[in-house]
């Protein structure tokens, strides 16, 4: 917490200086500004907050100035100098912001080392015409990782300065699961009168239930879909609930099969049991606690029970029942490929590392989680019966991003635009051949309860 208030105390600065610079009276002159930069960013690299931090750049005659009050005060922290003529330029920023000025690098350790063989490699690309758009790319992340912006801010900040972007630019409205059935009304059935989730939209062919407020699972009939029902089921959707023990017994009630039975416990991060859904599917009925794993998940959960949506429609679920955030589990070989992938592809920020399973916010009610399949409820397997589905707001945006630049492959070359024109979707690979499938559902009446349900009625 004191790191915290430290980075928020600086970035407050930063934000007062901007504001009273327009001022004809600065009360706060630059020199003192400048000194303060320096002596914010020093502490939090001797915290280990960041591993590399710049001051305000300069001209020459200023560092020269400047240069032994700098020293000081970085040294107050145990922080090192390096007075750079010559900033790396990358895609991280403006090619020009330190264009005929100077920067103070501050750091510990062998970090100005890093730096200078970074500098180097780019140089030697360079030199030898290798300088890809990609390679220009690759560099900008390993500064990015020097100064210790998330792979988010990484993102962020290259998108402003390049064509580059990920799924998150183009508007995430809500998450989606699709599911294949042999029987499509017992699966309707199971979901909507013992779980208790509304059915949205009824294409026939397809039910599309809301889980939360932006969490949807689409029912399909496996024989109009694009799986089969005898496809491995390499998915569990965990329903995040603060009433397993309610749930556990209800289900019970209901002869629900229990795969692995509610047995909590002190002190871990998660307690839960996983049910089965009437053709096999995993669904993890669980609640995470306040834990070295969960500090950044659990304020938002926190958020979302407040949330939890009241459902109006006839069940025979016990009123006191709900889920107030979800996260759909898929498993993986390589899964450090995997996180570039949701990263640096789709834009997601990890609010959880578990070691072996890694989680990521989709929306504020959505997370993906990334499994090792060594470890979690199910193996790798080269086919999978679901599609992971994502509702996006600039569909075409993203569609033609996606055929240009080929972040991962398409499944067809076109935008499919459902014969009703009740939706626009296309469909993608990710890296171990989950299908990806962005979606916009447009105004028609069948899409009345879903529009709504998505703050979209009005369009």
């Amino acid at each position: 917490m004191r790191y915290k208030n430290i980075i928020i105390s600086t970035l407050i600065l930063f934000l007062l200086h901007g504001c009273e610079k327009k001022k004809t009276t600065d009360p706060v002159d630059d020199y003192s500004y400048n000194l303060g930069v320096v002596g914010g960013f020093s502490e939090l690299v001797n915290a280990g907050v960041k591993q590399l931090a710049l001051s305000p750049t300069l001209t020459p005659e200023e560092m020269d100035a400047f240069m032994v009050d700098a020293e000081k005060t970085a040294s107050k922290h145990d922080v090192s100098l390096y007075r750079e003529p010559d900033l790396i330029v990358t895609n991280l920023f403006p090619a020009d912001i330190a264009k005929g000025l100077e920067v103070l690098l501050l750091f510990q350790g062998t970090t100005i080392d890093e730096y200078h063989a970074l500098k180097a490699e780019k140089l030697k690309m360079e030199n030898s015409g290798t300088y890809t758009e990609q390679a220009q790319i690759d560099i900008s992340r390993r500064f990015g990782r020097l100064l210790s912006y998330s792979p988010r801010k990484i993102n962020a900040l290259i998108s402003q300065n390049t064509s580059y972007r990920t799924m998150d630019d183009f508007g995430i409205r809500a998450h989606n699961v699709f599911l294949y059935y042999k029987d499509l009304e017992k699966a309707t059935d199971f979901y909507s009168k013992i779980l208790g989730l509304e059915v949205v939209a009824d294409y026939t062919m397809a039910k599309i239930l809301r889980v939360t407020a932006d969490a949807y699972i689409i029912l399909v009939d496996a024989d109009k879909g694009m799986h089969a029902a005898e496809e491995p089921k390499t998915v569990a959707i965990a329903l995040l609930t603060d009433r397993l023990n309610d749930w556990y017994t209800f289900l019970k009630s209901q002869k629900v099969e229990i795969k692995y039975e509610y047995k909590p416990k002190q002190g871990g991060a998660h307690d839960g049991f996983v049910a089965v859904d009437p053709e096999g599917y995993l669904l993890e009925f669980e609640e995470f606690k306040q834990h070295v794993e969960n500090e950044q998940l659990m304020p938002i959960l926190q958020q979302n029970k407040d949330q939890v949506i009241a459902s109006t429609h006839e069940k025979s679920t016990p009123k006191s029942l709900s889920f107030h955030s979800t996260i759909t589990w898929l498993y993986y070989k390589d899964v450090p490929e995997t996180q570039n992938f949701y990263e640096n592809v789709l834009g997601l920020e990890m609010l959880a590392d578990q070691g072996w399973a890694k989680i990521y916010r989709i929306s504020e009610t959505s997370f993906l989680g990334i499994v090792d399949e060594r470890r979690g409820m199910h193996k790798f397997t080269e086919t999978k019966a679901v599609n992971i589905g994502f509702i996006i707001d600039d569909i075409d945006g993203w569609f033609n991003y996606v055929k240009k630049y080929k972040p991962f492959e398409l499944r067809n070359d076109e935008l499919e635009i459902e014969s009703g024109k009740k939706y626009t979707a296309f469909v993608g690979y990710d890296p171990e051949n989950y299908f990806f499938e962005f979606d916009f559902f447009h105004p028609h009446r069948d899409n009345d309860r879903l529009l709504k349900s998505l703050n979209l009625q009005d369009q």
